[in-house]
């Protein structure tokens, strides 16, 4: 299996990884259109024998204020400090073979190249323990209880400093 650049040909098949990986998460195919649009080299998928086993959607974004679920951008700001990481699914049947590991590498590899000075997501569907094994750790902010808790209770704010 093979983490390469996304393209918009992929976007029916990252709608059906996310469909099986986040069900109770929907977000429509503009939603990963435009993070592509807007930031490319931030947006990759997971190819493999049968297809698309994978992706990830990522982009430079402020820190503190992740963004809504199933929002558009509009763009990316001029005063981003930090990297987000929008989504990152893999299906079942390739978990526990490192391609989420090499991912997170590459992608802190890339925060790092754009002058960023950390990481940023929200962690879902029991995915805590992964990203805190990958340097990440819960920022607990009360102004983002809202934001949150429309994903659902155990949605975790989690951040990475790159700065030491």
């Amino acid at each position: 299996m093979l983490w390469r650049p996304m393209t918009d040909a992929d976007l029916p098949a990252v709608l059906a990884v996310a469909g099986v990986v986040h069900p109770a998460y929907p977000e429509d195919e503009a939603v990963f259109a435009e993070r592509l649009r807007l930031f490319p080299a931030g947006c990759l998928v997971l190819a493999g024998p049968g297809g698309l086993r994978g992706y990830v959607v990522s982009h430079p974004w402020r820190p503190g204020q992740p963004p809504a679920l199933n929002s558009l951008l509009g763009g990316i700001p001029m005063d981003a400090a930090s990297y987000y990481i929008h989504d990152l699914a893999l299906l079942p049947d390739v978990r526990g073979a490192g391609a989420a590991g090499r991912i997170v590498d590459r992608l802190v590899v890339l925060a790092r190249s754009e002058g960023l000075a950390g990481l940023a997501l929200v962690a879902v569907n029991a995915s805590r323990g992964f990203w805190e094994r990958h340097g990440f750790r819960v920022a607990h902010d009360p102004a983002l209880a809202e934001k949150l808790g429309s994903y659902d209770d155990a949605a975790r704010y989690m951040v990475r400093d790159l700065t030491s």
